[in-house]
């Protein structure tokens, strides 16, 4: 029987929105994981107390900015046109059907002028902390990469710039280092390359003329790179299959469950290994019961190992392909040999201690004399002067602690579930909470959006954590401890013969209604 729709736009009901809500809806559970009144004391400090006119509740601001990402909306205008006709959305920041909503620009105005990256930071810091509170996070075990995220640039706008060269944050320390292992070895300190050369001489500095050349345009402390003209904040990004972009990248470290941590955004042509020490130190400094930092190959430096095996932690990372000569002898067929301080070639031969050159690397190198005559000299070395030499780093030890800690299996299974924390976190973010590409410019801008979406992502994985577990059954714990009970004594009554631990078999046990049917094990 054919029946007509209902044409009933104007009927006049007496609705609630708390009934429109469905119970099991995502706002809802993401409304009773935290209590959003603790925003108050957030923002408290940023508002007048007896000038100015009566500001939009900022509480409502914070969660339109939320909505905005946990549903992967790119664009503010969008989430408040979608606001105004989603109940829930409504009920979420407790407003009416006919209620006015905050113009976008006040919004955004807001986020760009009144909270600041404190704001934000401490924002991060709580859903973070109600997580911790709640028994959700699990630090022992960081997870550390990095993901780009492209700017808002024209690929065809740019410049050729000189810029400074950034010099290396630990370089004093591998200094003196350096200067003590030469001192040992009977070899002249090296001055620091900012101070003038002593009276009556020059540098000390023993290195080839190809390096002294590149050192000498280094010392200039200048480089040149490619500047975007509409965010010359951004880095020109190039890795790999990737197409190149301008772009930003957003250093990340999460745990066990997903959970981010901490998180850091640098232009995208800084090197994850670069960025380390700022994701690092921040993450200690919040969680120091850290006990092993997992990353991939492009953290395997020698100062990165040396900063983490010295915290007393383990550094899980994969293997690094040594970057020899192509054609060659492998690299493991150079033995170190750390009683004599020499290295062993493969015919046999030692190639003795020369220099330790300012990067920290020791030089081993041959006799000229033996390697003209060398029958497989040219697997070794395609030098005029028929020497070969090899680099052994000052801090190499703790990148051999890297490589245990590679074959040991808990620490091989934690780098196996990189693919389901960090990768993942990565994936989500780009996939489900439009991290692909930033409308904003500026490295606090993005830095800033960056951390409200990791901290929408952790208050939605937090809610669906405190979700499951409201409802988990309340007796699982006792229920399975009764089995194993039951078990326990069901083995000792129909097998006295056998051993005492091969009868523990949790199999052995079938629960039917009432009713409990012994199955012996297989002997």
């Amino acid at each position: 029987m054919l029946e007509r729709g209902k044409n009933e736009r104007g009927v006049i009901e007496m609705v609630d929105t708390e009934s429109l809500v469905p119970p099991g809806h995502l706002l809802r559970q993401v409304d009773a994981a935290v209590d959003f009144e603790k925003l108050y004391k957030i923002v408290e400090p940023l508002y007048s107390e007896e000038e100015g006119r009566r500001s939009i509740d900022p509480v409502v601001l914070f969660k339109i900015v939320l909505l905005q990402h946990l549903d992967g909306n790119t664009s503010l205008r969008g989430t408040l046109r979608r606001a105004q006709t989603d109940v829930a959305y409504r009920w979420f920041l407790r407003y009416t059907l006919s209620e006015e909503l905050p113009h976008f620009s006040t919004v955004s105005y807001n986020f760009r002028h009144r909270f600041t990256s404190e704001t934000i930071e401490a924002v991060f810091r709580w859903i973070l902390e109600e997580a911790g509170s709640a028994g959700a996070l699990t630090p022992a075990a960081v997870f550390i990469d990095g993901t780009h995220i492209k700017a808002s640039a024209n690929l065809n706008k740019k410049i050729k710039q000189e810029v400074p060269a950034a010099a290396k944050r630990y370089q004093e320390e591998l200094l003196a280092e350096v200067n003590a292992d030469r001192e040992a070895h009977g070899k002249k300190p090296l001055d620091a390359e900012d101070e003038p050369p002593k009276a009556g001489g020059k540098k000390q500095d023993n290195t080839s003329k190809k390096k002294q050349a590149r050192r000498k345009k280094a010392a200039k402390k200048q480089k040149t790179v490619t500047v975007s003209t509409t965010d010359p904040e951004c880095g020109m990004f190039h890795k790999g299959e990737h197409k190149r972009c301008f772009a930003y990248e957003a250093h990340t470290a999460c745990d066990k469950n997903g959970y981010v941590l901490e998180a850091v955004v640098t232009p995208g042509n800084v090197h994850d290994s670069v960025a380390f020490d700022d994701v690092y130190d921040k993450l200690i400094q919040s969680f120091p019961e850290v006990e092993t930092v997992v990353a991939d190959a492009a953290y395997k430096t020698p100062h990165i190992c040396k900063k983490v095996f010295r915290d007393g932690r383990v550094l899980s990372a994969a293997y690094k392909r040594p970057m020899t000569m192509k054609g060659g002898h492998p690299w493991w067929s150079y033995v170190y040999d750390e009683y004599y301080d020499c290295v062993i070639c493969p015919e046999y031969h030692i190639l003795s201690y020369r220099t330790t050159n300012r990067d920290g690397y020791r030089e081993y190198r041959s006799d000229p004399e033996i390697c003209a005559q060398c029958p497989s000299r040219h697997l070794c070395t395609r030098s005029k002067n028929c020497v070969k030499t090899v680099q052994r780093h000052i801090w190499k030890d703790y990148e051999e602690l890297a490589d245990d800690a590679r074959y040991t299996p808990e620490y091989k299974d934690l780098y196996a579930k990189r693919k389901e924390t960090i990768e993942r976190v990565f994936a989500d973010a780009k996939e489900k909470h439009a991290m692909r590409y930033t409308h904003y410019r500026g490295l606090a801008q993005v830095s800033n959006w960056v951390r409200l979406k990791f901290a929408a992502m952790n208050l939605k994985k937090l809610a669906r954590w405190k979700t499951r577990k409201r409802f988990a059954p309340p007796s699982s714990t006792a229920y399975s401890y009764i089995l194993s009970l039951i078990n326990f004594v069901a083995c000792l009554v129909m097998k006295p013969d056998r051993p005492f631990f091969d009868r523990l078999n949790p199999r052995s046990i079938l629960l039917r209604g009432f009713f409990c049917r012994f199955v012996p094990s297989d002997p």
